[in-house]
């Protein structure tokens, strides 16, 4: 009996998934629970199981875009009858081959080489989610000429908010085509694996041909190519790898060979030993005679700190700077102001912080106070909290908080759910939670979805105002700013008092001012009197 494998659902508003590799081939025995297959939506890759045991039969290709419910696979019975009739496919294999060398002598050297030609397989860039056209190879795992195994990670590619792995689809060595920090777009070819034989076949080539190679001089795939360590180190120095010759294997530019680039590039004077080691066009040294004449003036006007370096903007950075071009242009954002006297959180704060930790176990901080502030403020003034959707305004009876947090490859949005019905200590151990997620790359395309509310806290890295852009399709986005001790008029008296600027960037499109005004003063309201919080009035 036949069983049919469809895509699952896999988060609110993912309406396709793309299959990105096959982890069994089609024909092959299957366990229940098994991994079959690997999908990708916008910013997660999850596995699809086997739902029963049997024979795979694949349905969808790797790199097809699957509507959610679009049928994968099918699952057959049975299974034990493949494994038999392989064996029986070789064992005939053997016997046609030992037939051969009977009636055929002369032809026997040419089923090695030709075994190792014909088995080649391309390895291309998946498709890895919706909108996403191009990734960059951010290195390599393997290096060129490797063997790999089957599903073992050769490279590591990112995409918009994710670093994914890129596994050989079989055993065989390694060829590779792109280089370290290449943006390729989906469907270009990264690498080749050739046959498990071309192993075995290129390192007898290798042997053979190691004292003859220097004499023929052949320009290999390698020749001029960085390792992935010397890319590194001459990405970070802008040495050009084009101007550099290579003293590896095949041509190839190694560590030591980047290390020497990047002592001539900062001391022109180095030894003519070392020039000799390694070209650099660019150095005074290696003038042509008709610059002789002006070279050192030039070596002495451009000697110090001038210099430009240039990196390719990753696929991270390209897909938010889409956005919040998207965002400016597409909504009628406006920004209002306050501040927030922060006296009586620090006194509440200082007083009880080690008791609160002793019990919860995580540190009082600000973000939990301005959370609940803002959850009892979309209750007055439920546009804030609203959307738009087509035609239609879409209002929300809970209080879905995105916390923007500053991961190492660029700012992510996690969303504590439900937090109107969360204690304060509840809510700073979900931003913990979220945090150290984020910066472990870890966060699931669940935790980064929906949300009705953002706040941002640039104060942390020294803000003292700022007008944060909204985060699509929500309709306001509260930014936090530094504290700074100002002098404040309070009962007619100057006092010097720990102030916040606070920014409510909001769509005007739902949103009035009278709106955006009177929510930013309930927000001070109750964090300049937490026990209103406490209390829910």
């Amino acid at each position: 009996m036949s069983l049919t494998i469809k895509v699952p659902p896999v988060g609110e508003s993912i309406t396709e998934v793309t299959l990105s590799s096959w982890k069994k081939k089609d024909g092959d025995a299957v366990k229940m629970d098994e991994v079959i297959a690997e999908l990708e939506s916008d910013k997660a890759t999850f596995e699809l199981t086997a739902e029963k045991a049997g024979i795979l039969k694949t349905v969808a290709k790797e790199g097809d875009t699957l509507a959610i419910g679009a049928v994968v696979a099918s699952i057959e019975d049975g299974g034990s009858s493949v494994a038999v009739e392989s064996s029986n496919e070789k064992a005939v294999a053997v016997d046609s081959g030992s037939s051969s060398k009977e009636t055929a002598p002369v032809a026997q050297p040419a089923p090695q080489p030709a075994t190792a030609t014909t088995s080649s397989l391309e390895v291309k860039v998946p498709t890895v989610g919706e909108s996403i056209t191009e990734v960059t190879l951010s290195r390599w795992i393997k290096k060129d000429g490797d063997t790999v195994a089957m599903d073992e990670a050769i490279a590591e590619l990112e995409s918009d908010k994710a670093t994914f792995e890129l596994t050989a689809e079989k055993a065989g060595v390694l060829k590779t085509i792109a280089k370290e920090g290449d943006t390729l777009p989906i469907g270009a070819v990264v690498c080749t694996i050739e046959g498990a034989g071309a192993a075995k076949a290129a390192d007898k080539v290798a042997v053979e041909s190691g004292s003859s190679s220097k004499e023929s001089g052949p320009v290999s795939y390698a020749s001029g190519v960085p390792s992935p360590a010397a890319a590194k180190i001459l990405a970070e120095k802008g040495v050009d790898s084009t101007a550099l010759t290579g003293t590896g294997k095949g041509g190839r530019i190694t560590k030591e060979d980047a290390l020497l680039a990047e002592k001539i590039s900062e001391n022109p004077q180095v030894s003519k030993e070392a020039q000799n080691a390694q070209v650099v066009s660019s150095k005074p040294e290696t003038a042509s005679p008709k610059v002789d004449a002006v070279a050192p003036k030039l070596a002495a006007a451009t000697s110090g700190a001038r210099s430009d370096r240039r990196e390719k903007m990753s696929s991270l950075r390209k897909t938010v700077a889409k956005r919040l071009v998207a965002v400016k242009n597409e909504t009628a954002m406006l920004t209002t102001f306050n501040e927030v006297d922060m006296a009586p959180i620090m006194e509440l704060r200082s007083k009880y912080k080690d008791k609160f930790k002793e019990k919860h176990g995580v540190g009082l901080g600000f973000m939990s106070f301005f959370t609940k502030a803002v959850c009892e403020a979309l209750k007055d003034w439920p546009a804030v909290g609203a959307r738009i959707e087509g035609e239609e305004v879409v209002y929300s009876n809970f209080a879905d908080i995105s916390i923007a947090v500053s991961a190492p490859k660029g700012l992510v949005v996690p969303v504590i759910r439900n937090a109107e019905s969360l204690s304060l200590a509840e809510i700073e151990k979900a931003v913990a939670a979220l945090a150290v997620k984020a910066r472990d790359n870890k966060l699931t395309i669940e935790e980064m979805t929906g949300g009705t509310f953002t706040i941002t806290n640039g104060g942390v890295f020294g803000s003292m105002m700022s007008t944060p852009i909204l985060n699509s399709p929500q309709s306001a986005i509260l930014g936090m700013h530094n504290i700074i001790e100002r002098p404040v008029a309070v009962n007619g008296q100057v006092v010097i008092r720990p102030m916040m600027y606070l920014a409510l960037s909001y769509d005007h499109r739902i949103i009035d001012g009278r709106e955006s005004v009177s929510f930013l003063v309930r927000v001070k309201q109750l964090l300049e009197d937490p026990a209103r919080l406490l209390l829910g009035v």
